[in-house]
């Protein structure tokens, strides 16, 4: 029977060391420990304040940063690849397999090529195609399901607004047939009415083509409205995984809970339920004792001073890092 899941992790980290001296290296550990599953088909969402690591998560599952320790692997049941080890050939076919959608397509588009060498680039410098005949056709199949107009492939980048741009990145990513996509905060330069069009089109895309998605971010709102799991990270770590619907109407972690007290209310006189937090997250390079959310935790106990929580499941498929989670389920329904 093959893996239902296409990326695991086991225990992955990521470190970066950022100077000090011979005797005394200090390092800054961006990922820490994670284990995930991603299924095939799936719309994984990785939610979290700037800092958390949710981008550091996104280019180590790409080989884009190197993993420190721990394993993930990928397995779409044509191949099997240890992502920490990956090198050489393997490294190169992984690069058709597993594509990153950038959040700037300001920035993510070369002002000098046009359309069409854009989306064409990656089959050219991969080996994809033969002959251009070949590459233009493949150009046009993509720039279609992206929704990009023929007469479109031969214009520069500055022609376009914000939410075409970020069409033609989605069409650079699609283009060399990946089953894999990081979508890493995709949306969070456009225009609100231009996200949902991006979302719809992703979401219609993966559909289509049975892709699997990791898509980053930190607005839940945006993560409700696509993402079939979330997990949410806090200082490297996750603190609570769950299936959407699940998380959304039962989150168990305090940082959960501020998370949706974020989401901003139509209603003037509704100031939410969750607790919201002080203080900013702590420094990578310094980091807390114990639950490394206990800094900022308007629950914290001695316990949570001294002791890491483990990432522990409270009902089928959903996991939490917190040492008072029942405790605080009890007072919620109170």
């Amino acid at each position: 029977m093959s893996d239902p899941n296409l990326i695991k992790t086991d225990k992955l980290s990521v470190e970066f060391n950022i100077g000090g001296s011979i005797f005394n290296k200090k390092t800054l550990k961006a990922v820490d420990g994670i284990s995930i599953d991603i299924p095939k088909g799936s719309f994984f969402g990785v939610v979290g304040e700037s800092g958390s690591g949710k981008t550091t998560l996104g280019r180590a599952l790409l080989n884009a940063v190197p993993i420190s320790s721990g394993h993930a692997t990928y397995d779409d049941g044509e191949v099997q690849y240890d992502l920490a080890e990956i090198n050489g050939p393997e490294l190169k076919d992984y690069r058709k397999r597993a594509q990153l959608i950038f959040q700037d397509p300001y920035a993510a588009l070369s002002p000098r090529m046009t359309v069409r060498d854009i989306i064409a680039e990656p089959l050219e410098v991969m080996g994809l195609t033969k002959t251009r005949e070949e590459t233009d056709a493949r150009v046009r199949e993509i720039a279609e399901k992206c929704r990009l107009n023929l007469e479109h492939l031969r214009r520069f980048p500055h022609a376009f607004s914000g939410g075409q741009r970020q069409r033609i990145s989605i069409a650079r990513a699609l283009v060399s047939g990946p089953q894999f996509i990081v979508a890493d905060e995709s949306v969070a330069a456009l225009d609100v009415s231009i996200q949902a069009d991006i979302l719809n089109l992703l979401k219609s895309i993966q559909e289509e083509m049975g892709l699997t998605f990791m898509f980053i971010s930190h607005d839940l709102s945006v993560v409700a409205h696509t993402c079939d799991h979330v997990a949410v990270m806090y200082l490297g770590r996750i603190v609570e995984s769950a299936p959407t619907r699940q998380l959304f109407e039962n989150a168990r972690h305090p940082y959960t809970k501020a998370l949706f007290s974020a989401i901003p209310s139509l209603d003037p006189d509704d100031r939410g339920k969750a607790q919201k937090l002080e203080g900013e997250i702590p420094s990578p390079t310094n980091q807390p004792s114990g639950c490394k959310f206990h800094t900022r935790c308007p629950f914290v106990t001695d316990i949570c001073k001294r002791e890491e929580p483990p990432l522990e499941t409270c009902e089928e498929g959903h996991a939490v890092s917190c040492h008072r989670w029942k405790e605080l389920q009890l007072n919620d329904v109170a």
